[in-house]
């Protein structure tokens, strides 16, 4: 048996009629498993220093017939959870008739390789997937690292978020934004890391110049960073890598001794931003998901911490059809990159029937598009309804993973009123297909506050004060 199944769908994305949802495989998935049987797997991940978090699933039974089945089932978790979560040692139970042949997939040379090679650059250990049926059924443990709540806010601190075409910075005492500023710059292809060092210690200094003193620094910034050391960056995309390590791993620990070692946090931008809307909402169990250059996503859970998880979600599959759009970076197909960003928008064009110059970089054929929708084009609209049914059907994806009460959308594709019909249609989605979560769940933009300082006020809140 293959690893297609047949997915009714009650809604079809009008520009995409062949998306195949990953929600939708899943369900038909499940509905063999009520007229087969299934049995419960686990699935965990564990980092070198012992943290990790468990996954718990079920496969078909173990049988030639469901073999093609199980093993997509089990590939596509497996991927999911990898840039969803993180980890280097991937232990299976329930399933040893799989540990090989996914050992090979993400092996190098396999068809998983460019995953294999990110979570090395990650953790600084090689991938491996193996069975451990006989091992203890305790479940790793997993952190919190922060949580966004007036006590976190007390002092003098600074928050500060960098971005690829600016940074701000903002000075707060006591919780009360007192400095907020936004200073144009270009790091992404300088190749001299003085420059980024540079720039944010003049930020801190134009912050500090407003405060008493100095208790603490926060900050965010696209990437993944471990125990504040750089491990992967955008920022920094243009640093050789004979500069990297020496000059750009422990950039924020060379920083913050600048400032006589106040404690310093930075994290990933997209977790900032979505402790920024859970303090906003006073709530938690949020998930902020920016449709921009790529898909970046951050999660707070449902106590208003932010974890561990790495939530790289733009290469989560998403969509399971033997011929679905590859991801140009990572080669695999099917990932929300090609979906929920300005990728995603340019794959749509010329289906759309809009005469949009493909020469034109994605930013400028986004802003066509845009200029279209608010002319009133119909053809700039069906992208936006085609993104919003590809997202409706995608967000019970992401719920597999986690726990979501709000999903917060940012980014440049949700500006204008191309964003209100995307939210539409999701909703719409979710009301008909999965009325269960759409009761529990609700879709919001960041309102004007948020934009104006949250990120800064969630950032400044990350240390903790001895």
């Amino acid at each position: 048996m293959k690893a297609l199944l047949p997915t009714p769908a009650a809604h079809r994305p009008e520009l995409d009629p062949e998306f195949l949802p990953a929600s939708l495989w899943t369900r038909q998935y499940r509905s063999l498993g009520d007229e087969h049987g299934t049995r419960p797997i686990e699935i965990e991940l564990l980092r070198p220093d012992g943290a990790g978090t468990r996954h718990d699933d079920a496969l078909l039974p173990d049988t030639p017939e469901f073999h093609e089945l199980n093993r997509h089932h089990l590939e596509r978790t497996i991927k999911f959870l990898l840039w969803g979560r993180g980890g280097s040692r991937v232990r299976l139970k329930g399933c040893a008739e799989l540990c090989d042949e996914l050992q090979q997939a993400y092996a190098p040379g396999g068809g998983r390789a460019f995953d294999a090679d990110f979570v090395e650059r990650v953790f600084g250990e090689a991938l491996t997937i193996q069975d451990a049926s006989s091992g203890s059924s305790d479940s790793p443990p997993s952190t919190a690292s922060a949580r966004g709540t007036d006590s976190a806010l007390k002092g003098c601190r600074i928050g500060f978020d960098l971005g690829g075409s600016d940074r701000k910075c903002a000075a707060l005492i006591d919780g009360e934004v007192v400095f907020s500023e936004e200073i144009p710059w270009d790091p992404y292809f300088q190749k001299d890391p003085s420059y980024h060092y540079e720039g944010i210690m003049d930020s801190l200094r134009r912050a500090a110049a407003h405060l008493p003193r100095v208790d603490a620094i926060g900050g965010s910034a696209a990437g993944v960073y471990v125990d504040n050391r750089v491990r992967v960056a955008s920022l920094f995309r243009g640093v050789p890598d004979e500069l990297f390590k020496d000059r750009v791993e422990n950039i924020f620990l060379d920083i913050a001794r600048e400032w006589n070692d106040v404690p310093i946090r930075v994290v990933n931008d997209g977790d900032v931003t979505a402790l920024a809307g859970s303090m906003s909402m006073k709530d938690g169990a949020v998930l902020g998901f920016a449709m921009g250059t790529s898909s970046a996503a951050g999660y707070v859970d449902g106590d208003g911490s932010i974890t561990d998880w790495l939530s790289e979600l733009a290469f989560v599959p998403i969509d399971y059809r033997e011929n679905a759009p590859a991801d140009e970076w990572s080669g695999d197909i099917g990932c929300a990159v090609q979906y929920f960003s300005q990728q995603g928008v340019s794959r749509l064009i010329p289906a759309s029937g809009l005469e949009i110059d493909p020469e034109l970089g994605k930013p400028e054929q986004l802003v066509k598009v845009q200029e279209f929708m608010e002319a009133g084009d119909d053809r700039a609209a069906a992208i936006y309804r085609t993104i919003g049914t590809c997202l409706g059907y995608s967000i019970p994806q992401f719920a597999r993973f986690y726990e979501i009460r709000h999903l917060l959308l940012l980014g440049r594709v949700m500006s204008g009123k191309g964003g209100d019909l995307i939210i539409e249609h999701a909703d719409t989605v979710l009301r008909d297909e999965f009325p269960a979560l759409a009761s529990t769940l609700q879709i919001s933009t960041p309102d004007e506050k948020m934009k104006r300082h949250g990120q800064a006020i969630a950032a400044a809140s990350l240390p903790v004060l001895p």
